[in-house]
């Protein structure tokens, strides 16, 4: 089991990860909506695992991701991105994400990243 944080702006979304994370016995310690947000929520939380998405408003998930990696090296950070956004998801892994999903989720591609990323 993991803890998780949620960061997204839309809330559909949260509460679609929410539900599929918990129903595969992992912890939901926080969700953010946007990338301020998140910054405050992993220090708060320290989360084993980000989910964080790119495009928010206030401050980007790449902006946050930065700023995560900053405060935690060895943070888990699975980038969330729609498709057509490869150029952004590149520069995500060279700044120390683990690793991307892309929206729509697909449900058992989010659980196998996390376990994998778990290990």
């Amino acid at each position: 089991m993991a803890k998780i944080l949620i960061v997204d702006d839309a809330k559909f979304m949260r509460k679609t990860l929410r539900g599929l994370l918990t129903e595969n016995d992992h912890e939901i310690v926080g969700e953010a909506a946007d990338g301020n947000e998140a910054v405050s929520q992993f220090r708060d939380t320290q989360p084993d695992i980000v989910f964080l998405d790119i495009t928010m408003p206030h401050k980007d998930g790449l902006a946050a991701l930065k700023e995560i990696i900053d405060l935690a090296p060895d943070a888990k950070v699975i980038m969330c991105s729609a498709m057509g956004q490869q150029r952004i998801v590149v520069q995500a892994i060279e700044l120390g994400a683990k690793d991307f999903i892309t929206k729509p989720f697909d449900d058992a591609r989010v659980i196998d990243t996390v376990n994998r990323i778990l290990t």
